[in-house]
């Protein structure tokens, strides 16, 4: 399996891997922002409108293949204010249903923590649906869980669910807290 983070060329070239991979996502009941049932076409410009922030350099993408397939991602989302730079927010970490259960997602938010840090990011910060697999996840790898927002956001069934704010030092900072 190989993790790559992906300038704008690859992730013209990986569109329709990740486009399942976010359909999946979304059929197995993760919030990730999209309700279910998620339409191919829809994922596919979702991911293609990714593009412009991923060349300005706003958006860093990495996938995660095996056997020629998606089966992992994550993204980090860096601020263009000038009082946030020292920040990035953690976003759409999905593993394929068929690729969980093998330190996948944990392989994925090292890769992104890791190049925050070599970014020069001391903060990083996430949001996931509360009681959700994710949540294990964050924990163990060091999270640290800031609070909880009720009815946050709609569930794929339409339903809305609480969401866990979690952040984390990383680099130097992270060893003097």
């Amino acid at each position: 399996m190989s993790v790559t983070r992906l300038d704008v060329s690859q992730l013209h070239a990986c569109v329709g891997g990740l486009a399942d991979l976010l359909v999946d996502t979304v059929a197995d009941g993760a919030s990730v922002g999209f309700l279910a049932p998620l339409d191919r076409t829809a994922a596919i410009a979702w991911w293609e409108e990714r593009a412009a922030a991923v060349a300005a350099g706003q958006l860093a993408v990495w996938a995660a293949r095996e056997g020629g397939r998606t089966v992992g991602t994550v993204s980090l989302a860096f601020p263009d204010k000038p009082n946030s730079r020292h920040r990035a927010e953690l976003v759409k970490l999905m593993v394929h249903r068929r690729a969980r259960g093998r330190g996948l997602g944990r392989g994925l938010l090292m890769a992104a923590e890791q190049a925050a840090i070599d970014a020069g990011v001391t903060l990083l910060h996430l949001d996931t649906e509360t009681d959700s697999l994710a949540e294990r996840l964050y924990g163990s790898a060091g999270w640290t869980r800031a609070g909880v927002i009720p009815d946050y956001a709609a569930s794929p069934a339409g339903v809305l669910r609480p969401t866990t704010i979690y952040y984390k030092y990383v680099g130097a900072t992270a060893l003097t807290r």
